[in-house]
Formats: structure tokens, C-alpha cells, sequence
């Protein structure tokens, strides 16, 4: 999406805007979804209007941007649909949120739970590298946004599959009924509640905080990319190697996050998270071939893909791990929602980079990274208020 919009629009802010409107659109509605999914005891029926009516969204921006290029429509005109239809899907995907975290979490023990995402997210990027090789030939071999209509095409078909195979497993029974508050306005009282008075669950929203600063030069890394002379035709092979890095590592997740617990594994992560965005800063700074250029990118799209695996990981456990069983569904929607802000900080990143340049972006990422794994080193589940 990163790469689609930069090349429709040529705004680097309108690049940053692309990952803040996923993040604050997965989390916002988490808060509400949390209320109504306690309140009604079931979980199932939001995850089905959400992963359908999400799959649905990325089905109709293909239609999209294949009749635009058909009718000769402008790319500033695409732009504007591309990034409205972007904006329903992030949306309709943040109503997922809450009930897979319920599900998976009475359906799977704690000690399990890592190992189970790690499984998901290994399989997932089996598929993914084959996806991959499509969608580079398509990119090379079609022109924009034809191309991208393609691509965008095939990810339908498959959310459709896999949305398809979540709600035919079904909902397990609650061991314990759901506890939740009478009103929408006590619910959200008692949120600022848990956030005062459980230091665990509080020191885990400050660590996101920091988190969301880290992404803030996420959707740079393609623009970067293009600069260094390995060009944006190339973004299908970044996209394997991020693939196939998130493949790689899923098995060390898994087996660290069960063995050692989650919040070891999410402190590891956030050291490492640090390398990247000084690894870019370098590339942009120096001069290479593009040979040479395109050999280190596939590399830190590699470590980029086994990072971020690793981080869903950690984060989903721990949130499962740090809420009561009879409150998870509002755990899940109070932290979301008191996340969600942080999100918004790739947009100022397109702000930042409009000014001071991309090298900027990559370096307060790189602190912010830091600033996440001190954060991490105060917080102790086993200490907490659970």
C-alpha cells in the first residue's frame, strides 16, 4: 500500500498517513467492540462482520483502481478513492481484534499460545512467498494501477478463504461468565480505572506508546528503498524477503515465547528493533551499486519481517496473558483504544520526512526502539495485580 500510494500521489505524507489509518482504524473501534462483545457474552458475530466486511473493502478498491484505469481516471483521483477504501478496511479490520483474542485465548492454554501464532504466521508466509512471485510479475508486467488492482485481487480471494476457515472452527464455551459493565459509560470509567490502578496493564500501554513511535518510519523503508537505487520495481522482492524473514524466525518465537515467557520475548524484540533504522540511515548515506543496494535491502526486509512477526507474537500473548478470563474482551478494547494515538505518529514521520529528510525518520525511530526496551525492563506480569 505504501509503495501504491507514493507512486498515485508522490506525498510522503500521504505515505505516512497509510500505516496511521491501519493501526488507529484496528484499534479505535476495539474499545466499543470490547463493551458489546462482554456485554452479549459472544464473540463470533463482530469477528464475522468484521473479517467479511474487511474482505469486502480490499475486493471493492481492486474493482477500484482497475475501472479508474480503465476509464482513464487520474492518479489524483485513485489517490482519494485508494485512501478511502484503505480508511473502511482499516475500520472494518479492527473489529476482528477483540473477539480473536477471545477466542484464541479460551480455545488455547497460555503455555500454548505462542507456539500457536508462531504456526499461524509460519503457514500464513508459506503462502505468502507464492503470492509474492505473482504479485512481482504482475508489477512488472502491468502497468500501475492496473498491476496493483491484480495483486489487491488475489489478497481478497484469500482474506475470503481464511475468514471462511475461522468462523467454521466456531466459538469454545466461557468457563466463567463474562463480566462487563451495565452501560457504555461505566465500561468506559472503569477503563481509565484498570489503566490507574493496574501498574502492569499501565506500564504495557507506555511501552506500546513507544512502539507506535518505532513504526513511525515503517512505510518509509519502500520510499527509502527507491532512493538507494534498487527502485521501486523491486517491491514484490522486498516483500518476499520480509515474508520469508517472518517465516524463518516464527519457530524461535514460538519456542522463546512458551519458554521464556512473553515479556522476555517482547524485551529481546524491542532491542533488536533498534538495528534496522540505523541500518537504513547508513545505506542512505553511503553509495552503492544497485546490485549491492537491492542484496542489503533484501536483508533488512528480512530482519524487518522476523521483527514484526515476533512483536504480534509477543504483544498478543502478554495481552492475553495480563487480562482476567472474565474480563478479556474489555482488557483488549481499553488497551487498543489507549494505543491507538501512537499510531498516528507515521503521519508526523511524513511531516518529518517532507522536512528534514528520510535519514531523520529512520533515527527517531531507532530512539524510540530504545526508549521501548526500557520501558519493557520495569514491567514483571509475575508482579502484577493478576
Amino acid at each position: 500500500m505504501s509503495a501504491l500510494i507514493f507512486q498515485l500521489t508522490g506525498s510522503a505524507v500521504a505515505v505516512g498517513a497509510v500505516p496511521a489509518i491501519l493501526r488507529c482504524g484496528w484499534l479505535l473501534p476495539q474499545l466499543f467492540v470490547g463493551y458489546l462483545a462482554g456485554k452479549g457474552g459472544a464473540s463470533m458475530p463482530f469477528y464475522v462482520v468484521g473479517a467479511f466486511g474487511r474482505t469486502a473493502a480490499i475486493a471493492a478498491l481492486s474493482v477500484v483502481l482497475w475501472t479508474g484505469a480503465v476509464a482513464g481516471w487520474g492518479f489524483e483521483l485513485l489517490g482519494m478513492a485508494t485512501m478511502t477504501l484503505w480508511t473502511i478496511y482499516a475500520v472494518l479490520s479492527g473489529i476482528v481484534g477483540v473477539p480473536y483474542n477471545d477466542i484464541v485465548a479460551r480455545s488455547v492454554p497460555s503455555e500454548q499460545r505462542s507456539r500457536l501464532l508462531a504456526l499461524r504466521f509460519f503457514g500464513g508466509g508459506i503462502a505468502a512467498i507464492g503470492v509474492a512471485a505473482v504479485a512481482d510479475q504482475l508489477i512488472r508486467k502491468l502497468q500501475v494501477p492496473v498491476s496493483y488492482a491484480a495483486v489487491l485481487g488475489v489478497a481478497a480471494s484469500l482474506m475470503l478463504a481464511s475468514s471462511i476457515v475461522f468462523v467454521s472452527m466456531g466459538e469454545p464455551p466461557r468457563s466463567t461468565p463474562a463480566k462487563t459493565s451495565t452501560s457504555l459509560g461505566s465500561y468506559l470509567r472503569e477503563g481509565l480505572t484498570v489503566f490507574r490502578d493496574d501498574p502492569i496493564f499501565r506500564r504495557f500501554v507506555f511501552a506500546q506508546w513507544a512502539g507506535g513511535a518505532v513504526l513511525m518510519a515503517a512505510p518509509f523503508y519502500i520510499v527509502a528503498a527507491g532512493k538507494t537505487g534498487a527502485g521501486l520495481q523491486n517491491v514484490a522482492m522486498l516483500l518476499a524477503a520480509q515474508t520469508a524473514g517472518g517465516i524463518a524466525a516464527n519457530p524461535l518465537w514460538g519456542w522463546w515465547g512458551d519458554r521464556f515467557g512473553k515479556i522476555s520475548l517482547m524485551r529481546g524484540i524491542a532491542i533488536v528493533r533498534i538495528l534496522p533504522p540505523f541500518a537504513m540511515v547508513g545505506l542512505l548515506t553511503i553509495t552503492a551499486a544497485a546490485d549491492s543496494a537491492l542484496a542489503l535491502l533484501s536483508a533488512m526486509f528480512f530482519s524487518l519481517g522476523a521483527l514484526a512477526n515476533g512483536l504480534t507474537i509477543a504483544v498478543i500473548g502478554l495481552l492475553m496473558e495480563i487480562s482476567p478470563d472474565q474480563r478479556r474482551p474489555a482488557y483488549s478494547g481499553y488497551f487498543n483504544a489507549l494505543t491507538a494515538p501512537a499510531f498516528v505518529l507515521p503521519m508526523i514521520g511524513g511531516v518529518i520526512v517532507a522536512v528534514s529528510g528520510l535519514e531523520t525518520v529512520f533515527v527517531v525511530s531507532a530512539v524510540s526502539a530504545l526508549l521501548q526496551a526500557a520501558l519493557l525492563l520495569n514491567l514483571n506480569p509475575g508482579n502484577g495485580s493478576h
